[in-house]
């Protein structure tokens, strides 16, 4: 018995010589726009890394306040990402298999994060809490200018971010999936826990990735509603702020290069462990 052909796709088997070299031109002109922004941001890290000396960077790490800006990010960050995570996946999966009058609306005020400036967000959560029952509150419980405050500004647009990745998620999984546990005889939670969530799992990692990246790197809000006091309410971008102010120069750029490296890390452990996750769960 002869061996089966390969299968050859009837654009290759047809094509001309001038159709492939088209081809080839057209895909030279997707690398050459794609790689003109990749090559810019590489260029920008490796300036980075040419200006910083191996000293300006431990000195910054043996800083106090940059140790200091270093774990108070990393613990606003990481604060900011469960309570993202605690909105975006009931939100986004309501968004995603609910229709309701007003949804459109819901869903241009989900937006408003993403498209307003940062420096307006916070300044709105400024002037919110001059409202006299939230004035009360920090009476007993100061968030303004305080490190609560941080959490806030972080989660007010990490958490636009969010819930946009989950509504997207759960839209790609087929509702037929929990149709078929309810008929089954589970309730609606149940279907939602045993079946749409573990399927949810890509989505959700890819949600909090961006919700602590975004979080590490938020500013504007920072600096409008919680200040830029050494000790107290810094972290690593009003760090780079307070460096630049002074006119430390090679300070604010290893501050620069340290939020770089924690971001590289965490995106590639989370991007690393979900691909194994997901590769583990289809096999």
């Amino acid at each position: 018995m002869t061996a089966p052909k390969p299968f050859v796709a009837p654009a290759e088997a047809g094509a001309t010589g001038s159709q492939r070299r088209a081809d080839r031109r057209f895909v030279v002109c997707l690398v050459v726009l794609g790689g003109t922004y990749v090559a810019l941001l590489v260029a920008t890290l490796l300036a980075d890394v040419v200006f910083t000396t191996p000293g300006h960077l431990w000195r910054a790490l043996g800083s106090p306040e940059i140790r200091y800006a270093i774990r108070l990010s990393l613990l606003s960050s990481s604060i900011t990402t469960l309570l993202s995570l605690w909105v975006a996946v009931p939100l986004g999966y309501l968004m995603a298999r609910t229709r309701f009058r007003g949804r459109v609306v819901v869903d241009a005020i989900l937006d408003i994060p993403i498209v307003l400036p940062p420096l307006v967000i916070g300044l709105s959560l400024l002037i919110l809490f001059q409202a006299p029952p939230l004035r009360a509150l920090e009476r007993v419980f100061p968030v303004t200018y305080a490190v609560p405050s941080i959490i806030l500004a972080q989660f007010m647009v990490a958490c636009a971010f969010a819930v946009r990745t989950m509504r997207a998620t759960f839209e790609q999984i087929s509702p037929r999936c929990e149709q078929v546990a309810l008929t089954l005889g589970c309730t609606q939670s149940q279907a939602f826990w045993m079946v749409v969530l573990p399927a949810a799992r890509q989505g959700l990692l890819t949600a909090a990735t961006l919700a602590w990246a975004r979080s590490l790197g938020e500013f504007g809000p920072i600096l409008v509603f919680s200040g830029a006091t050494r000790m107290k309410t810094e972290v690593l971008t009003t760090s780079v702020f307070l460096e630049l102010s002074v006119g430390n120069l090679e300070g604010a750029v290893a501050v620069s290069l340290i939020m770089v490296a924690a971001a590289i890390v965490v995106l590639v452990l989370m991007r690393t462990w979900g691909g194994e996750r997901s590769r583990n769960s289809s096999t």
